[in-house]
């Protein structure tokens, strides 16, 4: 009514203006009462005045179903005093949200792999309902509060469970090298209570990689750890597997993280060098870095003279040729055609890494035209770096990724680039003395590791497998769809089958569809446990892990009221109702027939 009263008291003002001390005289009341009066109204339209009363609604009770509040086992109780909360809310709808939101009124435990309130939200801007959201606390979107109607109000009831460590992230590679180390890169998380002291393992199947000793965590403290060992076996598909052990852990659910591998006796990556110079040993180090795949050199020291990088151990040539022929990448420098024409030898990612074949002046980078890598190679200081060698011509390519110029105005240009991408991802790099640039420091070396590592994640990108498809690298997680990677170009439309292990056993078939140009497809997501993927030409391992709703995260909500879209439990709006538009033009007719009658214009 506040806002009635002011517009009351402007129309006075308005009317006592117009008419002065006439407004006195009984004449000149009416006229000026008149002129209050549509002022009022055209006020309180203006300020959004009530023009009614509000109507009591009963909110919609949106209990959240996710399996966060399962987390800490018995330690955490609070799932009944969210169903007590609900009955006692009101006599609303009952819903329940999560990875999906139903009416529901019952009292099954939580199991939703989710904690989304979109679709609560979606629905209340359609009936107009408040909600009262009772939770943990711990929303996927809490953004979406702010958009409930009016009215609506949220119910936090966080979990105070005991200490609890989670491993939240596995990084490591897809494809692992038998006999090679292999790097596995944790974040360690604690829970509100902190974590216990422990002891994390990284284990390939059942054998022992590494471990080591976990000191305890303060409340939602973080810690990256890096744990490295050396796998052995036959080529198969394996479970890379990180677990922790704790006295006090009050959630074991959440203490492995696995992620299936394939192991390996070829290298996915192969970098061989007829002429191994300072060139091929800051490549090798940048594709090592930048792909993360299982990566093995060999360099030629002498005519049928092979080592391998690292040990230097001798190597025989069939071993090399053997090689480069299974890698899905190859980096062929120096002698490209050492093992005769280089697409017929291999089958997956090429490059072709051809210095020059003598001193072919000094050229000076100048330009990335357009080509899938331009995007970070236009970024290049052009102006500061080191000169190159420039083979004279190179085969004319799909694209030119990188062109030279000699030095001053009007020179001539080269390029020392170019490349395909079909039928599968071939380079040829037509230059030497990149080295310069990675010695030289400051952004010269960061020019160099833009560089080589686009090439090199061009060409990951591009790399091709026997297998029609391939699970996608990452951690996958029960509620999250299944990503797969196409590995054979010529398969659009992939069936395959998922095989569970252990108990309880299940046997899932699928359809694959890739549309045009497209490397990844989902697939919906699969309850927790490790299945064998089987294909028409090849098989391959994932490892489902529990939920992200049982890893500890800051609460993302605070019990209060909230919501700012109208809501049908409001007052109509005066603006809202078209009577009173007619009122205020029939006052202001009124108004103008007595000024008329007592002769006024």
């Amino acid at each position: 009514m506040a806002l009635w009263f002011f517009a009351t008291l402007v129309g006075l003002a308005a009317g006592g203006l117009q008419y002065g001390v006439y407004a006195l005289r009984p004449a000149g009341a009416p006229l000026a009462l008149l002129r209050a009066f549509v002022v009022a109204i055209v006020i309180a339209m203006l300020l959004g005045a009530p023009g009614g009363r509000s109507v009591p609604l009963a909110p919609d009770i949106a209990l959240d179903a996710s399996e966060s509040w399962t987390r800490g086992g018995a330690s955490c109780d609070r799932w009944r005093a969210a169903l007590d909360s609900a009955r006692r809310a009101g006599s609303g709808t009952r819903l329940r949200f999560g990875d999906s939101a139903r009416a529901e009124n019952s009292n099954a435990p939580p199991i939703d792999r989710a904690s989304r309130l979109r679709a609560v939200a979606d629905r209340a801007a359609g009936t107009g309902h408040p909600v009262v959201v009772i939770t943990d606390g711990e929303l996927d979107d809490a953004d979406v509060l702010g958009s409930l109607p009016r009215g609506s109000r949220a119910v936090v009831l966080p979990c105070n469970s005991g200490p609890d460590l989670a491993l939240a992230a596995l990084e490591t590679p897809r494809t692992l090298l038998a006999g090679d180390t292999t790097t596995a890169r944790l974040t360690l998380a604690a829970g509100p209570a902190g974590s216990p002291a422990g002891r994390l393992e990284l284990r390939l199947d059942d054998q022992l990689l590494a471990s080591q000793p976990v000191p305890a965590l303060g409340a939602y403290g973080e810690r990256a750890v890096a744990l490295r060992g050396i796998g052995e076996g036959a080529d198969r598909g394996a479970v890379l597997r990180a677990v922790f052990s704790g006295a006090g852990d009050a959630e074991p659910r959440n203490d492995t993280l696995a992620i299936g591998v394939d192991v390996s006796r070829a290298a996915a990556a192969v970098f061989v060098s007829t002429s191994p110079d300072f060139d091929a040993r800051e490549a090798v180090a940048a594709l090592r870095g930048v792909t993360s795949l299982p990566t093995r050199a060999y360099y030629r020291v002498a005519p049928g003279a092979w080592r391998s990088d690292g040990a230097l151990a001798r190597v025989s040539e069939e071993d090399v040729r053997t090689a480069v022929r299974d890698a899905p990448i190859v980096i062929l420098h120096g002698d490209t055609t050492l093992f005769g024409a280089p697409r017929t030898v291999t089958r997956g990612a090429l490059l072709l890494f051809s210095p020059p074949g003598g001193e072919e002046g000094d050229w000076l980078a100048a330009a990335a035209p357009a080509s899938p890598l331009a995007p970070a190679l236009a970024a290049l200081p052009f102006d500061s770096l080191p000169p190159l060698s420039v083979a004279p011509a190179l085969p004319r390519g799909a694209w030119q990724g990188l062109v030279v110029r000699e030095p001053g105005s009007g020179g001539n240009r080269r390029v020392a680039l170019v490349g395909w991408e079909t039928p599968r991802h071939i380079a040829v790099l037509g230059a030497s003395g990149f080295w310069r640039w990675r010695f030289r420091g400051g952004p010269r070396a960061d020019a160099y590791g833009t560089l080589f590592g686009t090439l090199f994640d061009w060409l990951a990108a591009g790399r091709s497998d026997r297998r029609p498809v391939v699970p996608d690298a990452g951690v996958f997680r029960a509620g999250a769809p299944l990503r797969w990677r196409r590995g054979s170009q010529t398969d659009s439309v992939v069936s395959l089958t998922l095989v569970r292990r252990g108990a309880p056993a299940r046997t899932d078939s699928m359809t694959l569809r890739f549309p045009e140009n497209a490397t990844l497809a989902e697939s919906p997501a699969v309850a927790p446990g490790v299945y064998d993927v089987r294909t028409s030409n090849g098989s391959s391992v994932i490892a489902v892990n529990q939920s992200s709703e049982l890893l500890p995260r800051r609460p993302t909500v605070r019990s209060g009221q909230m919501g700012g879209r109208p809501s049908l439990a409001d007052a109509p709006l005066a603006r809202d109702l078209g009577w009173l538009y007619i009122v205020a033009v029939l006052g202001l007719c009124a108004e103008w027939l007595l000024r008329r009658r007592v002769g006024m214009r």
